[in-house]
């Protein structure tokens, strides 16, 4: 087995080295445009570098409020500023637009389709899409309610929207699994009463960079989707996330080095700071976590920015010291990329 994969290893870096329109394509391409022979060969399992160049990225736990046009405006002012620190990489968190809770979801919730909406159909949509482009940094867009586009269904999402340095719309990711809890005496919450869930893992190329992949929150506690994207080549997993002050202390912190851990990757949770006059409260604490699952920077729960150059030695590194891709046992356990895999999904925003 060790053999087969090493084997596979400097087929897929001589394939890469000598097919420069195949790398590109890689990059910049969703990953159900590729053929499954040339993800295979793609895949973290050889000494190719993920993550081509280091990336400053930067995460803004920014505070927010019941008024949309004020926080987008604050938004913009918070990546005006990660950026001129000389992040390349901004992230902000989950309801960025909004207050966070199932009873602020359908009147803060704005329609994406057709895409690209009208500035009246998604203020957020175009405020995010000039902050890039005024920027000149990718933005993941932490998340805003989405509205189906037929009132009758009254279908609402939790969707990220990943815009690129012009501005362009890169990707779209709704949020896989719902938050739906109950801890007795401490906190219940189902997001299902009024969000439907989204169908697909998000990877998005950057093309100077490598891939990353985007979910949202409750996704961090499901690894495999975790495991699919680092093995399709993420170098980081970004989570805008909105963990409460029950479930933060718990596992906020403990997730995302698990994650960083399990697929030697870095990984980014984007929380919203938290406002104490809410009905839910955020945790806070937005981290970045490197390939050894060494947390690099945390905040505290106020509104602040954190920021880490990420750089593609120490993944490499980390996976020379701890091999995991040839020491993995097809032969006793499934390989869960071999399953059925959503990539794509029709009806996203596009």
């Amino acid at each position: 087995m060790r053999s087969f994969v090493r084997t596979l290893g400097v087929f897929s870096k001589t394939i890469l080295a000598t097919t420069s329109q195949a790398r590109a394509l890689a990059a910049t391409r969703p990953l159900a445009f590729l053929g499954s022979s040339f993800v295979r060969r793609t895949m973290a399992t050889s000494n190719e570098s993920v993550l081509r160049q280091p990336l400053k990225l930067a995460c803004i736990q920014l505070a927010s409020g019941p008024d949309k046009a004020a926080n987008l405006a604050h938004a913009r002012e918070k990546v005006i500023e990660a950026a001129r620190s000389g992040a390349k990489l901004v992230v902000l968190p989950e309801c960025f637009n909004s207050p966070y809770g199932c009873e602020y979801f359908p009147s803060y919730a704005e329609t994406l389709l057709p895409s690209p909406p009208s500035k009246e159909q998604s203020p957020s949509y175009h405020a995010l899409s000039a902050m890039a482009a005024e920027t000149g940094v990718y933005l993941v867009g932490g998340s805003i309610p989405e509205a189906d586009p037929d009132p009758s269904t009254k279908k609402y999402y939790n969707t990220s929207l990943v815009f690129g340095p012009t501005g362009d719309l890169l990707a779209t990711h709704r949020k896989v699994h719902l938050f739906d809890i109950d801890i007795p005496g401490k906190i219940t919450f189902r997001e299902s009463d009024v969000l439907s869930p989204g169908n697909c893992i998000t990877l998005i190329g950057l093309p100077e960079y490598g891939r990353i992949a985007v979910a949202i929150c409750y996704d961090v506690r499901f690894p495999e989707m975790a495991m699919i994207a680092a093995r399709h080549g993420a170098f980081a997993l970004i989570y805008p996330g909105a963990f409460n002050t029950t479930t933060g202390p718990l596992h906020w912190r403990l997730q995302g080095q698990a994650r960083a851990m399990d697929n030697q990757v870095y990984v980014a949770l984007c929380s919203p700071a938290r406002d104490t006059t809410a009905s839910y409260q955020a945790y806070g604490h937005t981290l970045i976590v490197d390939p050894m699952a060494q947390v690099l920077v945390e905040a505290d729960e106020k509104e602040a920015i954190v920021s880490w150059e990420l750089d593609g030695a120490r993944i490499l590194e980390t996976r020379k010291n701890i091999p995991l891709a040839t020491q993995r046992r097809f032969d006793v356990y499934p390989d869960i990329i071999k399953g059925k895999i959503a990539f794509e999904d029709p009806g996203l925003p596009k």
